[in-house]
Order: structure tokens, then C-alpha cells, then sequence
């Protein structure tokens, strides 16, 4: 009896162990990310604050205002912090939109849209 208990014991663990491990969310994402700039500063974002195209901020659909993202430019390795202020980007296929001066620090400007890694922070 108490080694069937045991066995008992060890597999609900072990599933426990394993559910857990599956149900976490990877704090990655690829994808393409664009930006925004003149045309939007001062305006009010999702989050109510104002957008500054020189602050460190990016719009994302679904993460939380105030989420702290690290977003790499993976054509040139780049990398910087961005604090999610807004709802965006509404473009098919693009991950995140970062204010101007984000994507300037990333150097992509030129290039409007970059293939991103994302990293929550």
C-alpha cells in the first residue's frame, strides 16, 4: 500500500512539475516592429499620457501599461528599454510600434520596420 502511494505521490508531482513548466509564458517574441513620430507627439496615448516621441515608449496590443520590454534590433544587434504606454501597432504582421526616438536608437528610421526580438523585462 505505502508503495503505491509513493508511485501515487511521485506521478502527481512530476505532472504538477510539468504542467507548470508548460503553462509559463516566454518572455520572448519575434517579429517585425515599426514606429511612430512627429505626427503623433502630444497626442494622447492609450494610457492617457501624452506621447513623446523622445521618451523610450512603445505601443503594444496586448501587454500591460507600464510593462517594461527590451527590444533588439536583430540586423544590427541593438538593443534598448521601452515602457509600453499605448495600444498599437493595428498594421497586419507587426509586433510592437516605438517611438521615434526607440527605433532612431535601434537605427532603423530609414527603414520604418525591423525584424525585433522582444525580451519582458
Amino acid at each position: 500500500m505505502t508503495n503505491n502511494l509513493n508511485k501515487y505521490l511521485i506521478l502527481t508531482l512530476l505532472f504538477a512539475l510539468f504542467t507548470t513548466a508548460c503553462s509559463q509564458r516566454s518572455n520572448q517574441l519575434l517579429g517585425n516592429g515599426s514606429w511612430y513620430g512627429k505626427k503623433y507627439h502630444g497626442r494622447q496615448t492609450a494610457s492617457g499620457e501624452p506621447y513623446n516621441m523622445y521618451a523610450y515608449t512603445a505601443a503594444h496590443k496586448t501587454l500591460a501599461f507600464g510593462t517594461m520590454v527590451k527590444v533588439t534590433n536583430l540586423k544590427n544587434n541593438r538593443s534598448v528599454i521601452v515602457r509600453i504606454n499605448d495600444r498599437g501597432p493595428f498594421v497586419g504582421g507587426r509586433i510592437i510600434d516605438l517611438s521615434y526616438m526607440a527605433a532612431k536608437e535601434l537605427d532603423y528610421i530609414n527603414d520604418g520596420v525591423a525584424k525585433l526580438k522582444l525580451e519582458l523585462q
